[in-house]
């Protein structure tokens, strides 16, 4: 049976997430169920997207994810269920999708019409556990939806280029647990634009001429431990996702702080890489 991941901003202090799981439960009482996250940030799509776009790989395929961030079903905000990459997601059409599927287009498309037959303010639990227990069972994506051609686009997930070629610019888009600023610049892009050529990492006020292949490549390890560079050191850094990260050494929010706080740079603030 396929594994169904739940990625939400319910938190866990109300019962939502508890009954979205009892509920799975009850249709599917082998179910394999895994939580990625329940603390996005309140209606964060590009957070949501990230931490998604990251964690999905992990799983088999066939996994099921269902998505609850944004999720009030209007006209505007439809329900579409999707094969990309061997996994099947379950989400709102409101731009999550876009950087999940920046580099692997959907296999296939439905936007959800399931709702006539089900009136709810609960979509996650009363249609899109439906959904995922559907596909789990081998169901296929047109009995719960008309196939559609694509799927709404977020623009603010996609770094911009100069018409020059010498300028990416882009913008913050996730905060980490440390305080570390992580840009929607990826490796790929850098490389590409790049050719090789000469640098500068703008992020507010800071320039960098230097991104790190590791956090501890700051460190001086050749000079005695008593005189290094101390915690707290900024740097620039392609993290395990291989997006472009503003990072302070050995961050800590309640203590020495993050890049966030330091430095300034939070959700949508622009980063910028200027090419010789």
């Amino acid at each position: 049976m396929s594994i169904i991941t739940l990625t939400t901003d319910f938190g866990t202090k109300d019962h939502f997430v508890g009954a979205i799981k009892g509920t799975i439960y009850s249709e599917l009482p082998n179910a394999r169920i895994v939580d990625i996250s329940h603390h996005i940030s309140p209606f964060n799509i590009t957070e949501t997207a990230y931490i998604l776009k990251n964690a999905y790989k992990s799983f088999p395929e066939g996994s099921i994810h269902i998505i609850g961030v944004d999720s009030e079903l209007n006209e505007e905000n439809k329900h579409i269920a999707l094969k990309l990459d061997n996994h099947y997601f379950i989400c709102p059409d409101n731009g999550i999708i876009s950087l999940l599927a920046s580099e692997i287009k959907p296999e296939k498309i439905v936007e959800i019409n399931i709702h006539d037959r089900i009136s709810t303010s609960f979509p996650v639990l009363d249609v899109f556990v439906k959904v995922a227990c559907h596909i789990s069972r081998g169901g296929t994506l047109e009995v719960i939806g008309k196939i559609i051609p694509d799927y709404k686009k977020l623009v603010e997930l996609q770094p911009a280029i100069s018409a020059d070629g010498k300028t990416v610019q882009g913008n913050i888009i996730y905060v980490d647990n440390y305080g570390n600023s992580i840009s929607n610049i990826n490796k790929k892009l850098f490389q590409e634009v790049g050719k090789g050529r000469d640098f500068e990492v703008i992020a507010n006020k800071y320039v960098f001429n230097k991104i790190n292949a590791k956090y501890s490549d700051i460190i001086d390890f050749s000079v005695p431990e008593n005189i290094r560079q101390k915690d707290g050191t900024r740097l620039a850094i392609f993290n395990s996702a291989n997006y472009l990260e503003i990072a302070i050494y050995r961050s800590n929010l309640n203590t020495v702080g993050g890049a966030c706080s330091l430095l300034g740079l939070n959700y949508r603030d622009t980063i910028s890489i200027k090419f010789c």
